[in-house]
């Protein structure tokens, strides 16, 4: 009987060997690093025409919820903590550098370590988000395998829905390179999602930190920044335009979107799956700006009007809020709000937050108490770009997505009949008997 008759089979659930395990936690980097291939062509999938005509003899296999998990861990995972900023040359020397919003550190690296993005992750067994970024390093401290990484982190996946996101295989929503392969059944798609909003708050703190007054699209100062100015702490020489801290902000966002998807492809070379890294999918489409067209995608929640893609994501309903209207009151709250996730209690330099600093005490002391004036620039400053702009950034969409990575059982006989040896790694070749106990 063939492959292609059990079409529809579902996820593979056995448990990977313990020795495709101790072959995991053993890969070489470098391996990973130049083995590292867009391998595109899957079980079940099939090109309908050109010089790689072919079908699939194997059914389309959906990963199991183990190598799902490990690749959500591998790609933005937490990993322990960030060390913050030893130094910043300003202000008086004994206060440190406040520039950290949280302490846990993750997989992927994040600007003044504001760690705000999550993963989203679709299959044919529904959608998922990951709740990572409010987690302490305590999460994984006990782990020592990867089992025990995807017990732990797993606890911290939410489940959205029980269907795949569907989206229909044509322009604008999948480039027509992609539409053969790009979210097909049997495949997993792994979509970092980025908090734009928490970005700049940060950018816009760090940026008075560093007497840098910030200026409209006229040269006008934002905010209410006269008492600081008088006091030194801001300098007019320094000022900045909103629009460059915004595009600071998207490059930000955009290189740690970028790394936790390359750090799930490389997970994939070590597992011995196929998929690649792409962006061939339409973002609007993916978080939700044509559910009225019933194309719902993620389920976000947008504003304003006109075409679908000129829709802004605001945030994911009790899943993914920014500290943005409707998800706070006030931009003024939402400042505030933010400030506490830096000084509160519960803050990365409150009294109850663990850290891996060994003066702890010493360091909090330093960073714990911001100077109230440049608190109150600050509020001001943030609530006035709002009511001035009407949203939160001006040309940043509040919620961003950026590259996307995708998984696959690999179909080997593709590569065989089409390319020259070599085509895929030896953990592509062993894949099925090491993970699923398949002869």
């Amino acid at each position: 009987m063939s492959n292609r008759k059990r079409a529809g089979r579902k996820a593979k659930t056995a448990s990977a060997t313990p020795e495709a395990l101790q072959l995991l936690q053993r890969f070489p980097l470098l391996d990973a690093l130049f083995g590292r291939r867009s391998r595109r062509f899957g079980a079940g999938m099939e090109i309908p025409d050109g010089p790689f005509k072919y079908r699939s003899e194997r059914a389309a296999e959906p990963i199991g919820e183990f190598e799902r998990t490990l690749l959500i861990a591998i790609g933005a995972g937490i990993s322990g903590w960030n060390f913050g900023f030893p130094h910043a040359a300003n202000g008086p020397g004994e206060t440190g550098c406040d520039y950290p919003v949280r302490s846990v550190g993750r997989t992927y690296p994040s600007g003044a370590a504001v760690y705000g993005s999550e993963l989203l992750v679709t299959d044919d067994s529904g959608t998922y988000i990951t709740k990572f970024r409010d987690l302490d390093a305590g999460a994984i401290q006990s782990v020592r395998s990867p089992e025990e990484l995807v017990e732990q982190l797993g606890k911290h996946i939410v489940r959205l829905g029980d269907k795949r996101v569907q989206l229909p295989a044509e322009f604008p929503h999948i480039g027509t390179h992609n539409q053969w392969a790009a979210n097909k059944p049997g495949s997993t798609l792994f979509v970092p999602v980025a908090d734009q909003v928490e970005t700049l708050l940060n950018l816009l703190w760090i940026y008075a930190g560093e007497g840098s007054p910030v200026l409209d699209e006229r040269g006008a100062k934002l905010g209410r920044p006269a008492g600081l100015l008088k006091k030194g702490t801001l300098r007019a020489e320094r000022a900045v335009p909103l629009a460059t801290i915004e595009a600071v902000a998207l490059k930000h966002s955009t290189a740690e979107l970028s790394i936790a998807a390359y750090n799930v492809q490389l997970g994939l070379q070590a597992i011995g799956l196929g998929g690649w890294l792409y962006t061939g999918i339409n973002g609007p489409s993916l978080l939700g700006a044509y559910a009225e067209q019933d194309i719902p995608g993620f389920g976000f929640r947008f504003s304003g009007k006109g075409s679908p893609d000129k829709l802004i994501p605001l945030g994911l309903d009790g899943a993914f809020e920014p500290l943005i209207p409707p998800y706070v009151p006030s931009m003024t709250e939402a400042a505030r709000r933010f400030l506490d996730r830096k000084f509160g209690r519960d803050g990365v330099f409150g009294p109850t937050r663990p850290t891996p600093y060994a003066y702890e005490a010493e360091v909090k002391r330093a960073l714990s108490s911001p100077d109230p004036d440049k608190v109150a620039y600050f509020i001001d400053l943030v609530a006035e770009i709002h009511d001035r702009y009407g949203r939160f950034p001006t040309e940043v969409a509040p919620v961003g997505v950026s590259i996307y990575t995708q998984a696959q059982h690999i179909d080997t006989a593709f590569y065989d009949r089409f390319y020259k040896p070599g085509a895929y790694l030896e953990t592509h070749r062993t894949h099925d008997a090491l993970w699923h106990g398949d002869e």
